[in-house]
């Protein structure tokens, strides 16, 4: 039985041993599979990775002017509810002192036994007056019924307004859980082009940046002095927008911000015009629509221009195919060709 049993161990033995040989196969095919997920996928060169990045960017701003689509809602909402509120309040004021004047009014006749002011007079020991006091009486009961109709009116308007306040809480609540979808997806692009750029070594990020300095640099040296630039604006408002834009060269960019000292791109273009005694809407998609439409032609200083298709980028024109914007998290407020993304068309606000 020995002789048997042995040699059965040993095709076991083998079979485990071929076994664990194809786990451990399986096992490397696995982890190769896990780990080398940016092995699987082709080697960028840094341009390819820096345009990829560019176009991460550009999803992040399109997300940003829908983020501030939403804030720009939201708060409006937001004032119309304090609004809504402080009516509401005033006529409650109002109708408690109106319930207050039908109370004491409710209290006499109680005191007064109950009788109606007409019978009251005209059990007066006084008849000459009798006349004049039934007058009066029925006075009395016309301004009593018409107290408690005001009583009943303004209880319907504050019905109305707590009314119209839950509507606009209901839209408040709805803006501000799309701001946490748009801020979502804005942090999520931004950490995925963060991690992109980390793959470019030192020496080739610092080669792809020092090109875009100086691209930004020799078109700043093109143009002429910013009193120049701004005194072929059309007006004084589009001078003094022009002036404030120059004055912020160099300022980050960082999404949703409006000023003083960091911009995305609506928000520079908001500032600027502000500065200019001018009020912008707060996007991209809402400022083209602020003033007279120009074509690339008419452009003067001042004017707003628009890139890509879903209007998502703005920049404020300064002469010779230059602009001033707030490009993306990579770079500041800087001087850029018109040139340096599919141009969609301008308005002239002022």
């Amino acid at each position: 039985m020995a002789a048997h049993r042995k040699p059965r161990s040993r095709p076991a033995a083998g079979g485990a041993a071929r076994t664990a040989w194809t786990i451990a196969l399986a096992g490397a095919a696995t982890a190769t599979g896990f780990d080398g997920a940016a092995q699987a996928e082709p080697q960028l060169t840094p341009e390819q990775i820096k345009a990829k990045v560019d176009q991460l960017y550009q999803e992040a701003e399109v997300a940003t002017e829908k983020y501030n689509g939403a804030q720009e809602k939201a708060e409006a909402a937001r004032k119309r509810i304090r609004t809504l509120q402080d009516e509401a309040a005033r006529k409650t004021e109002k109708l408690n002192a109106a319930r207050n004047a039908l109370g004491s009014m409710a209290a006499a006749q109680y005191r007064d036994g109950g009788l109606d002011p007409a019978f009251q007079l005209a059990l007066s020991s006084d008849p000459d007056r009798y006349l004049q006091g039934a007058e009066f009486a029925e006075r009395a009961g016309s301004r009593q019924a018409s107290s408690v109709a005001g009583v009943r009116r303004q209880l319907r308007e504050i019905e109305q307004l707590r009314g119209a306040a839950r509507v606009e809480l209901t839209s408040l609540t709805s803006r501000e859980a799309e701001l946490k979808r748009h801020k979502k997806t804005i942090t999520g692009k931004l950490d995925t082009a963060r991690a992109h750029l980390a793959r470019i070594r030192g020496d080739e990020r610092a080669r792809l940046d020092d090109r875009a300095d100086r691209s930004a640099s020799g078109a700043r040296t093109a143009l002429a002095a910013p009193g120049s630039t701004a005194a072929q604006a059309p007006n004084a408002r589009a001078a003094a927008a022009v002036s404030y834009a120059y004055s912020k060269l160099g300022s980050p960019y960082v999404w949703g911000a409006t000023g003083p000292n960091a911009f995305d791109c609506s928000g520079l273009t908001q500032a600027a015009y502000r500065a200019a005694g001018v009020s912008l809407p707060r996007t991209t998609y809402s400022q083209i629509g602020a003033g007279r439409r120009v074509s690339r032609s008419e452009l003067l200083p001042g004017d707003l221009v628009f890139f890509y298709s879903g209007i998502s980028h703005v920049g404020l024109y300064i002469g010779n195919g230059q602009m001033i914007h707030a490009p993306n998290p990579s770079a500041p407020v800087r001087v850029a060709p018109l040139d340096e993304m599919p141009f969609a068309g301008a308005t002239r606000v002022a």
